[in-house]
């Protein structure tokens, strides 16, 4: 990990203090009064890989959540279902998908670099253009988009030719795909089609006065992100965004931000005013979805995985629903028949075990209410 030398006036900020401010900005430290879209426009967005993570994350955030103050959004539109962050899908709201897939529009294009042998005598800007009419026409498949575009280039290789539509173009995923227990198969038009207006209506991407056609600048989302995940560093915003080279939109906003050393040293910028809560918070258990993005946006995750826990919420490529404790990473949870079965990874207090309890029964009543599940603590499979 680079270190980076703030001077001796710089505060340090331990492993507790990033805890709580993290926590805080996340919803977590208390539920949230704001309604699910204005919680999403907030976070900037929810880990969406499976359907059904971004309720429980929004459960565990948002005060009087039910899951129709996601699915009605999203079937209106305000809200879709887009490959963004990290290359990999989330829920946004309409105006951050416009913003936001631009902007992470460099990210695509190493993603598209992995496949250029299998687009060999594929003229790019034609592609598009097919793949656009294609979509817009009617919502399609990837497995549709293969094989029409396939009739084009017979001699590429068909999944390249998909993926290369994905990077080129904001495919968003129509609904019913991504309601709650309503879900269909994922199917695909562009975002601009999807929402009735292109892009660039969104005033981030407008380009600074008087560099008509400069790239977007970050500038925006990197105060947006502080204020959902800071304190952060560099390495942690481009750990989150899937992007590089960002430190000179932290320069350029360096006198608008303070600035703070974490325990190894290295600088960590954040908002004047955004909140900083003392380290002996109280912070209430909460259950989290798979892929939350709390555990996947910054560099040193430590401020929320403990080291002895590094890894353990994964086995392979599955992800396994997490459970905070005095807001670190302590246990994984899951639906088993009729039973939320709770694996803490070492032991609990007899009081941790009640308020654990008590925010099962909340998730339950909140997310699955008439189902009559039990609550049970199990124990995690080894090498877990």
């Amino acid at each position: 990990m680079t270190k980076t030398t703030t001077g001796p006036a710089a505060p340090v900020l331990g492993t507790r203090a990033l805890n709580r401010a993290t926590l805080d900005r996340q919803l977590l430290l208390r539920r949230s009064p704001l309604s699910a879209t204005a919680a999403v426009e907030h976070l900037l967005g929810l880990q969406a890989q499976n359907v059904r993570p971004p309720y429980y994350a929004l459960a565990a955030r948002v005060d009087g959540f039910a899951p129709e103050d996601l699915s009605g959004p999203m079937a209106r539109r305000e809200m879709v279902r887009i490959v963004t962050l990290r290359s990999t899908i989330h829920t946004h709201t309409a105006e951050d998908c416009l913003t936001l897939r631009p902007l992470v529009q460099p990210a695509r294009d190493r993603e598209l670099a992995q496949f250029r042998k299998g687009l060999a005598g594929v003229d790019p800007d034609r592609l598009t253009a097919l793949a656009r009419e294609l979509v817009e026409a009617e919502p399609r498949t990837m497995k549709q988009l293969r094989e029409l575009l396939s009739v084009q280039w017979p001699d590429a290789d068909p999944r390249a030719l998909a993926v290369a539509a994905r990077c080129r173009l904001p495919l968003v995923q129509v609904t019913p795909r991504g309601l709650w227990d309503r879900s269909g198969q994922v199917t695909l038009t562009t975002a601009e089609h999807w929402l009735g207006r292109p892009a660039e209506s969104s005033p981030e991407l407008s380009a600074p006065p008087g560099q008509a056609g400069a790239p977007v600048t970050p500038d925006a989302t990197v105060l947006r992100y502080l204020g959902a995940f800071g304190p952060a560093s560099v390495k942690d915003m481009q750990t989150w965004s899937g992007l590089t080279r960002l430190r000179d939109a932290f320069e350029r906003l360096r006198p608008r931000l303070l600035t703070f050393r974490d325990d190894n040293g290295v600088e960590l910028f954040d908002l004047p005013d955004a909140p900083r809560p003392d380290p002996d918070t109280p912070a209430p258990p909460r259950f989290l979805p798979e892929f939350d993005n709390l555990l996947l946006s910054h560099a040193d995750r430590t401020r929320v995985v403990p080291p002895e826990y590094r890894g353990r919420s994964w086995q392979g490529n599955q992800a396994y629903c997490t459970l905070l404790v005095d807001g670190f990473l302590s246990g994984v949870w899951k639906l088993e028949g009729d039973a939320l079965v709770v694996e803490p990874f070492g032991e609990l207090s007899r009081a941790q075990r009640r308020e654990v309890t008590a925010e099962g029964e909340h998730l339950l009543a909140v997310m699955h209410p008439g189902r009559g599940c039990d609550i049970r603590f199990g124990t995690v499979v080894p090498g877990r």
